[in-house]
């Protein structure tokens, strides 16, 4: 049997890797929660399309929580999964065209991260949701990547970012950051915490835990067409007023002589 064929930028170029680490119960563990965190929020989407971009363990699973009339993946990988094999940095689909993208660990594996977030905003509406799934460089995974700790580590290749950078990258596309959700399968043993809950003593820890969830809408300033304001009209205080050439008139005249 052969290798499944790999779009070219992707850099994911050890698939069998990921399905060795999928299998795990420390990856099962990890895409249950990534599950579980989408179907916390999947359903609150209304309108036509939600699309996955990108190849993940798991096939369809994340968009099992959408409600809308359509949901596919676009993969980067020919495993048999996606509906259809795309470059997420040239997205065959129109403009404002999509309700929501999710982004599951794709920028870890692309070859520009910044052209895919464009891509994404390029094909979202004006209501669009992005959701960005990663890793976090302070994480377990990063660690042991770093360490060449291969056989049980996160598939290599990947390039960790943080929710930090990746929000920055977000906001100069004219995103607006709803949520970062903090979670992990391992050390540090934290419930997940979301960015927009009060702050307690288990955040300090929060940067280590293994996965993080962004949660992006665009922002769309609304477009206020204002007509020319009419000109105030002069009122007189006694009478009625000349128009300009008879008051002219009027001074230019000669006075009678007494």
């Amino acid at each position: 049997m052969s290798a499944p064929r790999h779009l070219r930028g992707s850099r994911l170029f050890d698939r069998h890797t990921l399905e060795h680490w999928s299998e795990s119960a420390r990856g099962q563990r990890v895409l249950q929660r990534e599950a579980r965190e989408l179907r916390r929020l999947l359903p609150d989407i209304f309108g036509r399309h939600v699309l996955q971009i990108g190849s993940w363990a798991g096939g369809p699973r994340l968009l099992d929580g959408a409600e809308t009339l359509h949901r596919a993946v676009l993969g980067t990988v020919m495993d048999g999964t996606a509906a259809a094999i795309v470059d997420p940095e040239h997205l065959p689909l129109p403009e404002r065209s999509i309700d929501a993208v999710i982004l599951p660990h794709t920028l870890e594996y692309c070859e520009s991260p910044h052209k895919v977030l464009r891509e994404a905003a390029r094909v979202l509406n004006d209501r669009g949701r992005l959701f960005v799934l990663a890793f976090s460089p302070w994480g377990l995974p990063a660690w042991r990547s770093r360490l060449g700790l291969r056989a049980r580590a996160f598939p290599p290749g990947a390039r960790f970012y943080g929710a930090g950078r990746i929000g920055d990258w977000l906001q100069l596309l004219d995103f607006e950051i709803a949520e970062v959700r903090r979670f992990g399968a391992g050390f540090p043993w934290l419930s997940p915490r979301s960015s927009t809950h009060p702050w307690t003593p288990g955040d300090l820890l929060a940067p280590f835990a293994e996965c993080y969830l962004i949660v992006a809408r665009k922002r769309v300033l609304p477009i206020n067409f204002i007509g020319k304001p009419a000109r105030a009209q002069i009122k007189s205080l006694v009478g009625v007023a000349a128009p300009a050439a008879q008051r002219n008139g009027l001074e230019n005249e000669a006075k009678p002589t007494p």
